[in-house]
């Protein structure tokens, strides 16, 4: 267990920023008229890959100390700018000046989460694979069905599009991440990725095909993926859940322990 305090919570959300960084810049270079881009606003990273994308939306924002309401129009602007409401997943951490501008400036809660943790520790035994699963480290010529399979776990929650496919794909093109896939009997199952950045293995976007969940995919892909960031010499994993669901309580089966609780506050 460690003290969950400032210092850690720059390490796991700037990871997951750097993971959303990462396949938004992939993006921007393989299809430039996309206008994915990156911008350093708030002392956090805003990020644009679509209007409708759900990797648009902005991180850290207070976490290096006080933002000014110049830098938070100029964080509002740049969505507004290109057609995509604001998005900000915002730390308890953060300094106050960014709670008191959502308060002047109409913008609302729209969901809650957990950002959560996982020391590593060299030599460690990954914990236990579960039967008749397989997981492996996809080549470039699965990276298709790997998107597929990803977007299809996530179909309750996103309208599986062209634009949506590409730019789940693009994680495969980030050079800090790994894409797997699991299989149960040859077919698809699952599929998920990790990015390594400064130490922190970022293991989010698991997704299971719905014919194939309670069969310990989740957990398949998760012990795939803390072997790999061992591996890489990782002394932490995180990832973050929706409060109190299955996906909570799988990644806690393995060791991971809630750091801190986040709001998104959103405006239009």
């Amino acid at each position: 267990m460690m003290f969950c305090d400032l210092q850690l919570a720059r390490r796991l959300e700037g990871a997951e920023a750097a993971a959303g960084a990462g396949a938004t810049r992939a993006l921007g270079r393989l299809r430039p008229s996309s206008g994915a881009t990156v911008e350093e606003i708030g002392g956090g990273l805003a990020m644009f890959s679509g209007k409708d994308s759900p990797i648009t939306q902005a991180f850290c924002v207070g976490l290096n100390g006080p933002v000014s309401d110049e830098e938070m129009d100029r964080l509002a602007d740049f969505f507004h700018s290109r057609g995509a409401a604001v998005n900000i997943e915002h730390c308890p951490h953060a300094d106050f000046s960014v709670a008191q501008y959502y308060g002047k400036h109409a913008y609302r809660p729209i969901e809650f989460s957990n950002t959560l943790y996982r020391v590593l520790r060299r030599g460690e035994a990954p914990p236990p694979m579960p039967p008749d699963i397989e997981v492996h480290p996809i080549a470039s010529e699965e990276t298709d069905t790997w998107a597929r399979t990803v977007c299809r776990g996530f179909a309750a929650h996103f309208t599986i599009t062209p634009e949506l496919l590409e730019t789940v794909s693009c994680f495969m093109q980030n050079p800090a991440s790994r894409c797997f896939l699991a299989t149960i009997e040859g077919a698809p199952a699952g599929g998920a990725s990790v990015c390594i950045h400064e130490g922190v293995g970022v293991v989010n976007g698991a997704s299971t095909l719905p014919e194939f969940r309670n069969r310990g995919v989740q957990r398949a892909l998760l012990v795939a993926r803390l072997a790999y960031a061992l591996e890489q010499g990782c002394d932490l994993a995180m990832t973050n859940t929706q409060p109190g669901t299955g996906s909570q309580r799988n990644v806690e089966r393995v060791g991971f322990r809630v750091a801190h609780s986040r709001t998104k506050y959103y405006l239009p």
